[in-house]
């Protein structure tokens, strides 16, 4: 299975090569040592070379957020099978979707109310965890439902923050 995976703008190659019961991961054409293990909702155990580190990752809209070690990372993966079949170009998510905190930290801002109408990748609040502040967007168009959260309160990992129908 091959991939092309933009992070933060620049294009890499992913490939994933299976014989019989071992997987190989390539980046770049390179062979990487990489092994990862999803230890609850949206939050990844990366080994990388021999290092460990824990990802977050969140859907906005057809992208990914991914944080590691406090820095975010906009990621698109591109699957040349999926743009041959869709050529109509980005969709967003469908239906109801509730929007939760990448991380544990404290809402230091709210950026809608409940009732505004957003834009599928809008800001809707900005948590601060680590000494950063991160803005937690909405992955929909629609109508904010309901906000879970008030300004300086503290959110957990996975935890609902708000509700976009």
């Amino acid at each position: 299975m091959r991939l092309d995976v933009a992070i933060d703008g620049r294009t890499h190659s992913a490939e994933l090569v299976q014989a019989g019961d071992l997987s190989r991961w390539f980046a770049d054409g390179q062979p990487l040592d990489a092994d990862a293990a999803e230890v609850s909702p949206g939050v990844y155990s990366i080994l990388l070379r021999g290092e460990s580190f824990e990802v977050r990752v969140e859907t906005v809209g057809m992208e990914l957020r991914a944080i590691v070690l406090g820095r975010e990372y906009k990621i698109a993966i591109r699957d040349p099978r999926e743009w041959k079949r869709n050529r109509s170009g980005a969709t967003e998510a469908e239906g109801r979707q509730q929007v939760t905190a990448p991380m544990p930290g404290k809402v230091v801002r709210i950026l809608v109310a409940t009732g505004d109408q957003v834009q599928a990748g809008q800001g809707l609040m900005i948590v601060e965890a680590m000494k950063m502040q991160n803005e937690i967007r909405t992955p929909k168009s629609g109508k904010i439902e309901r906000l879970s959260v008030t300004e300086g309160r503290t959110v957990n990992a996975g935890e609902v923050v708000a509700v976009v129908s």
